[in-house]
């Protein structure tokens, strides 16, 4: 079966976890895009000004192409990887997870350091309901009125979802569509004639 699903977090959520008096908040969002995650990250260094650190790891894009580690001040591969390695862990892509650090005054070094950031991202996911969601495509199709009625019956099929019309010179629908059902709707919509069809 085409697999066009993915998993994710259903909403925001918090974690923590506390070592030798080190404090680590971590702070967990649904994201689609890069400048969501630099919102969020503005966002929770302006709400934690007095922190010593603010080390995240985010993953984009259903296959997990796109990611970015930062271990913000803390032993290269102390707080970004380990981070990184609880969203590969739990399978989880568009997810953007901060790690918020107060120092208590104790160096936990290296491995305190790596399971102190694990723990935190942990307890956020943990905290928080992973979900399945499809991988679509947008599509728009532009065609004559004569051709409606044609388009509408195969626009109607399950797992389309007709995003906004537009009627001018030309009439123009765009959609939404599960990748895995995109090459059989293609192929119903370019049987008919006089059309132009957009992914």
């Amino acid at each position: 079966m085409f697999d066009d699903t993915y998993k994710t977090l259903k909403t925001t959520s918090k974690g923590l976890y506390t070592e030798k008096g080190s404090k680590f908040i971590a702070l967990a969002f649904p994201v689609q895009n890069e400048d969501e995650v630099k919102a969020h990250i503005a966002e929770a260094k302006k709400n934690y000004y007095n922190a010593h650190h603010h080390c995240f790891a985010y993953i984009l894009v259903a296959d997990k192409s796109a990611y970015r580690i930062n271990d913000d001040g803390e032993p290269p591969g102390t707080a970004g990887r380990p981070i990184y390695g609880q969203l590969l862990s739990h399978d989880i892509t568009n997810i953007l997870l901060i790690v918020i650090r107060y120092f208590g005054g104790t160096k936990l070094g290296v491995p305190g350091l790596i399971n102190a950031y694990r723990s935190a991202a942990k307890d956020a996911i943990l905290n928080n309901e992973i979900i399945e969601k499809t991988i679509d495509e947008t599509c728009k199709v532009y065609f004559n009125y004569q051709n409606m009625n044609d388009i509408m019956c195969i626009l109607k099929q399950d797992g389309v979802k007709i995003n906004h019309q537009e009627y001018k010179e030309q009439y123009m629908i765009a959609f939404t569509i599960r990748r895995s059902i995109v090459e059989k709707i293609m192929e119903s919509l370019q049987k008919i004639e006089g059309i132009k069809v957009q992914i």
